[in-house]
Order: structure tokens, then C-alpha cells, then sequence
């Protein structure tokens, strides 16, 4: 089956918004699993903007699901502009100390929105090899971020990542548009069929929502997608418990 986990940089985005810790996102963790999720994935940036380095801390220490935590490895330590904030001790550092279960490596610029694309490996690949080499001997299983690219899912695997997480920003933005399904997905299967003929297991996520997510879980291999803005949105509208159960109905399963 296809694992669920729940993005909560937004319900953090929330909470900065003004001091104290409402809403909780360890709270929100909590309720999620309540609920049937199957991992929480959280994403903190070098601002701390939503997630914060004290976030992966606690959630790494409560969980009875898979933590994965997402980020860039290069980005290094930055102090906090807050003073009830910690400084963001650079991502090797938090993942070296807080050990999920899975680290997902995005190519994020310290300023940028939301991750946009997947890794150039020609250009970063020596860099990134012995950094997987040493998250995976803390036994964290390691995925790196890529678009639907063949040859660079296959350089994925050469350099000795567990999983790819495909970007699925424009497949999200075609269905949306109305295009033809089958056609915009075709890129996608392509990539899934690579990545596990090559020995990897393959991750989804971004802009994934009711509406596309199910035609996309048809793709081969799939494992794991990763759902966070739309939940939110879908959370405030339907309740929690019910966006919750509602996606896993995408993904073929009933609670």
C-alpha cells in the first residue's frame, strides 16, 4: 500500500504568525496518526519561517510513525532572528542529532518559496554521494528530490540513494489546467518504471490534492506520497479526521 504522510510546514506557518506554540504542531502530529496517517514529514528551512529546528526535535522523540525530514544538506547554520526562537543549526547538523527514519535532500535556495525542481546529479552528484553515505550509516534511509528525468533518476541510484521523490508541481498545474491525463502522466510512469528497475524506491509530492491524487497513485512502485498545503486547506474545510481518511481513500485504502 501506499504510505500517507502529512506535510505540517503550514500548520507551523500558523503558529509563527504570532508568539507562543498555537496551534501545536506537535499537537497536529499527534492528531494525524490518531487519524490514520502513515508518516509526518516536515520541511525546515534556514529562517525557520514555518518548521523550526525545535519542531524536528520533538517530533523525533514522539512519534509512532515515520518522521521524514525534509531539506537542503548544503544549507548551513543560521541564528535566529527571534529570541524565543533557537538558531537553525544547519540541516546535517538537526538530521545528525534528531535521526528520522527518512531524510528527503531538496535543492532549495535558503530563500526560495517551495522547493520547484528536483537535483541536477551531473552537477551535485559528488557532493551529495558521501553525504547519503553518511545518513545512511546513522540508518536513515535517504531520498533525493528529482523531476521525472530518466537519466537523472538513474544517476539517482548510481550514487547510492534508497528512494527519489518525484516533483509533482507540473503534473499537478496540467491536470488542474485539464489536459489530457494519461498524457501528462506518461513522464511519471517512465520515471517510476527507472527508478525500480535501477533498485530504488520511489517517493511523490507536491501539489497533490483530492482531485489528482488518485489518478496519480496508479503510477508503478509508488510508496509514499507526501501531502501538505492541500491537506491543510482540505483540513480547515472538512475537519481533520476527515481529510485525512478522505486522502487515504485516494490512495486505495478505508478507515
Amino acid at each position: 500500500m501506499i504510505a500517507l504522510s502529512l506535510n505540517l510546514n503550514k500548520i507551523a506557518l500558523i503558529r509563527n504568525s504570532r508568539p507562543g506554540d498555537y496551534p501545536s504542531v506537535t499537537e497536529h502530529a499527534r492528531r494525524c496518526v490518531e487519524a490514520g496517517a502513515d508518516g509526518i514529514t516536515v520541511h525546515p528551512r534556514p529562517d525557520q519561517r514555518h518548521i523550526r529546528a525545535d519542531d524536528v526535535r520533538a517530533l523525533s522523540g514522539m512519534l509512532p510513525v515515520e518522521l521524514n525530514v525534509e531539506g537542503n544538506p548544503f544549507a548551513g547554520p543560521r541564528p535566529s532572528n527571534r529570541a524565543d526562537v533557537s538558531d537553525y543549526p544547519g540541516f546535517m547538523t538537526l538530521v545528525r542529532e534528531t535521526r528520522p527514519q527518512q531524510c528527503t535532500l531538496v535543492p532549495d535556495a535558503d530563500a526560495q518559496l517551495t522547493s520547484d525542481h528536483g537535483f541536477d546529479l551531473e552537477r551535485d552528484g559528488r557532493r551529495l554521494e558521501p553525504l547519503l553515505a553518511e545518513l545512511q550509516a546513522l540508518g536513515i534511509r535517504v531520498s533525493l528530490f528529482m523531476d521525472p528525468d530518466v537519466a537523472q533518476i538513474r544517476r539517482a541510484a548510481a550514487i547510492g540513494a534508497d528512494r527519489i521523490e518525484l516533483y509533482t508541481g507540473p503534473y499537478a498545474a496540467a491536470f488542474a489546467a485539464g489536459r489530457d491525463r494519461e498524457a501528462i502522466l506518461e513522464p511519471y510512469r517512465l520515471a517510476a518504471r527507472a527508478a525500480v528497475e535501477a533498485g530504488l524506491g520511489v517517493n511523490a509530492g507536491h501539489d497533490l490534492n483530492l482531485l489528482n491524487l488518485r489518478h496519480f497513485a496508479t503510477i508503478p512502485g509508488l510508496r509514499e506520497v507526501s501531502i501538505g498545503h492541500a491537506f491543510t486547506v482540505d483540513a480547515i474545510d472538512m475537519g481533520l479526521v476527515n481529510a485525512v481518511r478522505a486522502y487515504q481513500r485516494c490512495l486505495g485504502k478505508s478507515l
